[in-house]
């Protein structure tokens, strides 16, 4: 599949995880918030106070969690994150906030940091109170389950998950003041997922050392171009967030946007978050294949962007591909309705390598061709408006039986 970011810059870190940079541990266990017997609560702990940053969910209604990691990411700095999923801690008022200002006091207290550099996560169902006793024990239980492990960071990764079917993990290493600087994230996602933050929540740690100003700039930048480039069915959630956390311990010259190795840091940290992105684009609930919408010839990039997003996200597009059908209708007129300058002359379409619309026109294609490349577990749609230097990608997944039936019953 398509990529935004040159490899050049960095070094994948083959079974690298979450605590692979430096000065990090991270763990889980199930403390009961699920039905299931899958971890449920889990945390990421520095040695040291961290250069710290988030980007939130645009949605209104926003959970008590968020509020409680604004607060502690107030001085740009974090040395722990705890994360529970099962429970939302969704619009469940006053006493909703003061389970999360309790997470917080009871992590401070167990994983022994400041009390206002730890982030509060939650995600699961909306509406329904913490069952504080549980969160409590599981707490508890945390500090001898944090380690360096491959073993504990799995516990980590599956103790995030909701409806998940796997885990989201990517890990790079980057040449920096010819020191090697690592950088790693762990996600969740699979439902209510759509751009301008989707329903999910993901982790990066890496141990640059770089300031809180210039680490909130490269996040955005990164999240605008790949976490807010995935759709799986149009709706965003109250809990969606995404931390960073840096701890510095790599020893390098400080990191700015005029150092020189800044380039390779932000691609291999735009890398990260686009490997996570689109695993939660394969992800989504129901899913048979990962989406790929490469746009191309528009007239900015914050336009083939708009339009990528609307074919990436809608319902006829999803159905089709859910089908292996070639009905590039359906695409040209996603393109359309997308509010931005196309020239209805111009527009070619391909499915894979497969010519479908050349300047607006049926192209005649082999149907079993066609429909063999869309039956693939990865499918990409490129159009070319041929109007402009603007370019964009984005991804999903097709829409399937299996996505009603696991939302049809996600509270029982």
């Amino acid at each position: 599949m398509g990529t935004n970011v040159e490899q050049q810059a960095f070094t994948i870190v083959e079974n690298g995880t979450i605590v692979t940079p430096r000065g990090f541990t991270a763990g889980g266990l199930h403390c009961g918030l699920k039905k299931t017997s899958r971890n449920d609560i889990g945390a990421i702990r520095c040695d040291v106070p961290a250069t710290a940053a988030a980007v939130y969910t645009t949605n209104v209604f926003q959970a008590a969690p968020l509020k409680v990691t604004r607060e502690s990411l107030s001085n740009g700095r974090l040395q722990a994150v705890i994360v529970n999923s099962g429970n939302a801690n969704a619009c469940t008022g006053q006493q909703g906030e003061e389970d999360a200002y309790a997470m917080r006091t009871a992590t401070a207290r167990e994983l022994g940091v400041a009390e206002e550099d730890v982030a509060v996560a939650s995600t699961g169902v909306i509406g329904e109170l913490l069952k504080m006793d549980a969160v409590h024990s599981g707490i508890s239980g945390l500090p001898a389950r944090l380690g360096k492990e491959a073993e504990e960071a799995e516990h980590f990764s599956q103790a995030i998950l909701t409806t998940d079917l796997v885990k989201k993990e990517a890990c790079v290493a980057v040449e920096v003041n010819g020191k090697t600087i690592t950088i790693a994230g762990a996600a969740k996602g699979s439902g209510m997922i759509h751009p301008n933050m989707a329903t999910m929540l993901a982790f990066m740690t890496s141990d640059a050392v770089i300031g809180a100003e210039a680490l909130q700039r490269l996040l955005r930048q990164a999240t605008n171009h790949t976490f807010n480039m995935i759709t799986v069915d149009g709706d965003t959630s109250t809990n969606d967030m995404l931390v960073a956390m840096s701890s510095g311990l790599a020893g390098n010259e400080e990191l700015t946007t005029e150092h020189p190795d800044w380039e390779a840091f932000a691609a291999g940290f735009t890398y990260v978050c686009e490997v996570l992105a689109k695993a939660i684009a394969r992800d989504g609930e129901g899913a048979t294949k990962l989406v790929e919408v490469q746009v191309t010839g528009a007239v900015s990039d914050e336009s083939a962007q708009a339009i990528a997003k609307t074919v990436i996200g809608s319902s006829l597009v999803k159905s089709a591909m859910f089908g292996a059908d070639a009905n590039w209708g359906r695409i040209i007129a996603a393109v359309g309705r997308a509010g931005q300058p196309v020239n209805p002359e111009t527009v070619d379409i391909r499915l894979g390598e497969i010519s479908v619309l050349a300047q607006s026109r049926p192209v005649v294609f082999d149907e079993e061709v066609a429909l063999a490349y869309l039956q693939t577990d990865t499918v990409r749609i490129v159009v070319d408006l041929n109007h402009g230097e603007g370019t964009a990608i984005a991804w999903g997944c097709d829409l399937t039986y299996d996505y009603v039936r696991i939302n049809a019953a996600y509270r029982t």
